[in-house]
């Protein structure tokens, strides 16, 4: 009867939340081109500018900031999908003679997109052949028994593989292996449900080690991304506004010197927070668990021809990516005549030849009688030749998340061509008088907090050009708040909708609302703070010397 009771209230809990969600949503919906229609009719015609004299706020100029303000509105509630939204530029820029369609639909081409296509494409042929569950498993092969180390194991292992695997698909993989882990310390039954085991009791020594170890992964796939461009889309975005607005090139070996130091300082972190401080772990050793981790690693058999090229093609890539700024410095002969083979290179190129490297490289050659070489299991009617990579995998990347890129580059083509950052600047003339340190710190909570609710690449596509428009207008550099402001999108700690890989991790049942909520809050905190920390240590001296 208590069970049955327990079942009816979740489920009059899920209605509940249900509803209001359709509401925000219709209330989205309308209010977004309402709020638009307001923005484009309040806004005045002319403006002071900076050095005093009028200046004429035209009308492509409102009519950005009144798209600008229906796709946030509908980004912010959701009220369609994102990745819809985000092809708003292209219905409405032309028709309202903000950019010509050809400038509107441009930026959904930029090289950004293909950069982005290209890591997609690697992280699916490594798990395609099973490379990533591989790397994982080797490592936890090494780190003990001990509960804080397999923590730290599990979490050196989803960060490293969320440089360059989504969060979401890192995520996925790693929670098998770590409810087996759970299983073990918990002593529930191979294969045994937590509906049929129950929660541990408050008393059990395992139960924070659970809730630690569900709690790791979600944060350090989330760490993990910043510490590259195409860990998280929101630095993809922040690295093409600033090629565009700004004509800098802010390379892959570069970003890894800005991000990479904060991913690097952030996990430890985590690590102790989450482990010594909110959730200490009482039990000593884990019996079993060198064992659990051998034998997982033991069914995966050797190496298959797919892993190797893709291990082999991602290495290449990985270094190529590295070493692009040095090679574009290689020239044959002197002078004038020089040739610089290499002088084209980009980051974009690479990864479409390292992803066509895929599609062109067998990893399977199928016999006569049709047996397979390489022991993977094929049909007599299988082709003769099993490439590393087919379209049929390569289809299920993320397209939205590149549809999405294209309509936040559409939207920063428009605040540059129509002048909008020039208006934003002047209105913000008024926040001259604050350090920029106090500017920075507001920034960087407001966008930790704010993307426990939105998406974290919708937001960086909304804010980033208003915040390089207010940066101008208070006199600091832009990258002073934008790139504050996109590593503070990746870090979405305190709610499972605040971003995939915590929605995953709470669905394992180890976790409460209001647990995450504690470890996710502190953690916000500490990010603030080591951003801001960083902005002034490392990533401004970084750029400096660009």
């Amino acid at each position: 009867g208590a069970e049955l009771a327990s079942d009816a209230m979740s489920s009059q809990r899920r209605n509940v939340l249900s509803a209001r969600r359709n509401l925000v949503q219709l209330v989205g919906l309308i209010g977004g081109p309402m709020i638009a229609l307001l923005v484009f009719i309040l806004l005045p015609h002319q403006y002071s500018g900076v050095d005093g004299e009028v200046a004429p706020l035209t009308t492509g100029a409102r009519a950005t900031l009144a798209v600008m303000a229906w796709m946030a509105t509908w980004w912010l509630t959701e009220a369609i999908d994102i990745a819809a939204t985000a092809l708003l530029p292209i219905a409405v820029f032309p028709v309202l003679g903000i950019l010509p369609i050809g400038q509107a639909a441009a930026p959904y081409a930029s090289d950004l997109i293909f950069l982005f296509m290209g890591g997609f494409i690697l992280a699916l042929s490594m798990q395609r052949w099973g490379l990533d569950r591989r790397i994982a498993l080797f490592t936890l092969r090494r780190v003990g028994s001990k509960p804080p180390a397999i923590i730290a194991g599990f979490m050196l292992v989803t960060a490293v593989l969320s440089m360059w695997v989504s969060n979401t698909a890192t995520a996925a993989m790693m929670l098998p292996i770590a409810l087996s882990v759970i299983d073990l310390v918990l002593k529930n039954k191979p294969g045994e449900t937590l509906a049929e085991s129950g929660l541990p009791d408050k008393g059990d020594p395992g139960r924070n080690f659970a809730l630690s170890l569900m709690l790791s992964i979600a944060y350090a796939a989330s760490i993990g991304g910043i510490a590259t461009i195409i860990g998280s889309p929101p630095n993809g975005i922040l690295v093409e506004f600033v090629a565009l607005e700004y004509d800098r090139d802010i390379g892959f070996a570069q970003w890894m010197l800005i991000g990479g130091p904060i991913a690097l300082v952030f996990l430890p972190l985590a690590w102790a927070l989450i482990t010594w401080v909110l959730y200490p772990i009482k039990v000593k050793r884990i019996e079993g668990g060198d064992e659990l981790f051998e034998q997982e690693f033991a069914k995966l058999g050797p190496m298959k021809a797919g892993e190797w090229i893709t291990m082999i093609v991602f290495g290449c890539t990985a270094l190529l990516w590295i070493t692009r700024p040095l090679l574009e410095q290689v020239a044959l002969g002197d002078g004038a005549d020089a040739w610089r083979p290499f002088a084209g290179l980009s980051d974009a190129g690479i990864a479409i030849l390292a992803a066509m490297a895929l599609f062109v490289i067998p990893a399977q050659v199928s016999t006569a009688d049709g047996q397979a070489k390489d022991r993977l299991a094929t049909s007599p009617s299988a082709p003769a030749l099993t490439f590393t990579m087919n379209w049929k995998t390569a289809a299920a990347l993320p397209w939205g998340i590149l549809v999405l890129f294209g309509g936040g580059l559409s939207l920063a083509a428009a605040v540059k061509s129509n002048e909008v950052a020039e208006f934003l600047g002047v209105q913000a003339g008024a926040l001259r008088d604050f350090p920029p340190v106090v500017l920075v710190l507001a920034v960087t909570a407001g966008v930790i907090f704010l993307t426990e609710l939105t998406s974290n690449t919708a937001t960086t596509a909304t804010l980033v050009p208003v915040l390089g428009g207010l940066a101008l207008g208070v006199g600091v550099a832009p990258e002073m708040l934008i790139i504050p402001a996109t590593i503070a999108a990746s870090c979405a700690f305190m709610l499972p909708v605040a971003t995939p890989p915590n929605a995953i991790v709470f669905g394992s049942g180890y976790i409460t609302i209001p647990q995450m909520a504690r470890a996710g809050f502190w953690l916000n905190i500490i990010g603030v703070m080591l951003i801001t920390t960083m902005l002034y240590a490392i990533i401004l001296p970084v750029l400096e010397s660009m």
